[in-house]
């Protein structure tokens, strides 16, 4: 389990296509090289990937197949930087939400408006997502746990202060850029017992 927080930001320095899968190595820093171990789950963008190997700075991944179709990780190129999260430890602070780290899709960056040092940033999203998200809801995009504004059909805005456009991703998203959406996991759940799935409908889901 994460909260949205984002610790750092990593940069991709290694990429190895293994059909199905691909291989990213991260450039971390000693810091975390220190306090990580193979099989460690870490946020990639929102997306919790496990360590595979670990060099002097940095941590490598696997992506599976469902994880490349259903995320931006397929786009990445080197020197492309990335949002880095570890899960939350037993008793730590929860400052932003609960996020699983399970990606349910992505958006595309829509519009960009600045209003001094503030951005509001609108995105459009599949409609089974746009479902999931509420005005003054929460929503994971690329891993930061942020506030939804506006909620327009497909369309959604959130508001970004200088912080969260310093230390993360986010700084740098245009228009076209695709980024990661995790809806918020209460609403998953009212979604479901809205719908009135039974328990057994699990199994038959995609």
């Amino acid at each position: 389990m994460f909260t949205g927080l984002v610790e750092a930001r990593g940069s991709v320095v290694e990429l190895i296509d293994e059909p199905p899968a691909r291989r990213l190595g991260v450039e971390v820093g000693s810091e975390w090289v220190v306090d990580s171990a193979i099989g460690d789950s870490v946020a990639i963008n929102g997306c919790c990937l496990t360590v595979v190997s670990i060099g002097s700075s940095t941590l490598s991944f696997e992506a599976g197949a469902e994880t490349l179709a259903r995320t931006n990780l397929g786009d990445l190129s080197g020197g492309d930087p990335v949002n880095l999260e570890r899960p939350l430890a037993a008793g730590g602070r929860l400052g932003g939400h609960f996020v699983q780290g399970h990606i349910d899709g992505t958006a595309e960056v829509m519009e960009v408006t600045r209003d001094g040092d503030w951005v509001t940033m609108w995105f459009q999203v599949p409609g089974s997502l746009a479902m999931g998200l509420v005005p003054k809801g929460s929503v994971a995009v690329d891993g930061v746990s942020l506030t939804v504004v506006e909620v327009v059909s497909d369309r959604f805005s959130v508001a970004l202060i200088p912080h969260t456009l310093e230390v993360t991703t986010l700084g740098i998203r245009q228009a076209g850029s695709r980024v990661n959406i995790e809806t918020d996991i209460l609403a998953k759940y009212v979604q479901k017992l809205v719908a009135g799935d039974r328990p057994g409908d699990a199994g038959r889901q995609a």
